[in-house]
């Protein structure tokens, strides 16, 4: 069956990579497993099969799901796109652990939505392994200071500690993309959980306006908001490029307490 372009589908046939992949996630018994996007089922077939695991796939290609229900008789199916499934009515109440060869297409929003739903549901996510596009990878790692760091990165890492655990070459692949691949993990990190749900909204209203004028001084990027530098104790003359997450919360607290 040929990959779908609107589906931005390209399997992972390299064994190789499948058993590193596999060993990295370590599935164990009593688990409750969540793949997005199993496809032809290749990392299900090293995934599956431990006692007492609840497996659950969202596949977003119907003309999958026949062959992955025939392979794989206790993996409860879901033919929907994973931005729009209600992931706590699937599980209700159970933590799972997150795996997928993610389309690039869909990589980036959907990390943002599991940002999202671990924060409005704390400890439903025990951790995540993904294969994402190498620069997505090492944007989601990236530290202050680095040209990687962006708007992703303070917000994965608001919600998440990051790895980056190994990089796939692009003929691991049917059809191989035009890009190297990155498998990171992801566990949910308690750094950051006093910080309210409406600031976190409010830092990435910041980080939208701070890096969409990454090259100019904090003074101009966010000249709109009026802030008193001084007050907040950082120093107006950085760039986006070398601010910190604490600074990030710093700033969104202040908007947030500001009288209009």
């Amino acid at each position: 069956m040929k990959a779908r372009k609107r589906f931005g589908q390209h399997f992972l046939t390299d064994e190789s990579v499948l058993t590193r992949l596999s060993n990295s996630i370590g599935v164990q018994e009593g688990d409750v497993v969540l793949e997005i996007g199993p496809g032809h089922g290749a990392l299900t077939e090293f995934i599956y099969g431990v006692p007492s695991v609840r497996y659950i796939g969202i596949e977003i290609d119907r003309d999958l799901i026949p062959q992955l229900a025939a392979r794989f008789p206790d993996l409860e199916l879901i033919n929907e796109d994973v931005l729009r499934v209600d992931l706590n009515e699937i599980l209700q109440g159970e933590s799972v652990r997150v795996v997928g060869n993610l389309p690039y297409n869909i990589s980036t929003p959907l990390l943002l939505k599991l940002s999202e739903w671990v924060r409005e549901t704390p400890g439903v996510m025990i951790d995540s392994h993904f294969m994402v596009q190498r620069e997505l990878g090492t944007r989601m790692c990236a530290t202050p200071g680095n040209k990687n760091w962006g708007r992703l990165s303070v917000m994965i890492q608001l919600m998440f500690d990051v790895e980056y655990l190994f990089e796939v070459a692009p003929e691991s692949f049917k059809p191989p993309p035009k890009v190297w691949s990155g498998v990171i993990r992801l566990r949910p990190s308690n750094q950051w959980q006093d910080v309210p749900a409406d600031t976190i909204g409010q830092i990435d209203d910041v980080c939208k306006r701070a890096f969409s004028g990454r090259r100019k001084k904090l003074s101009n990027a966010l000249k709109h908001l009026e802030v008193d530098w001084a007050a907040v104790g950082i120093d107006d003359t950085k760039r986006a490029d070398d601010v910190t997450i604490a600074e990030f919360v710093t700033l969104a607290n202040y908007v947030e307490r500001k009288p209009d």
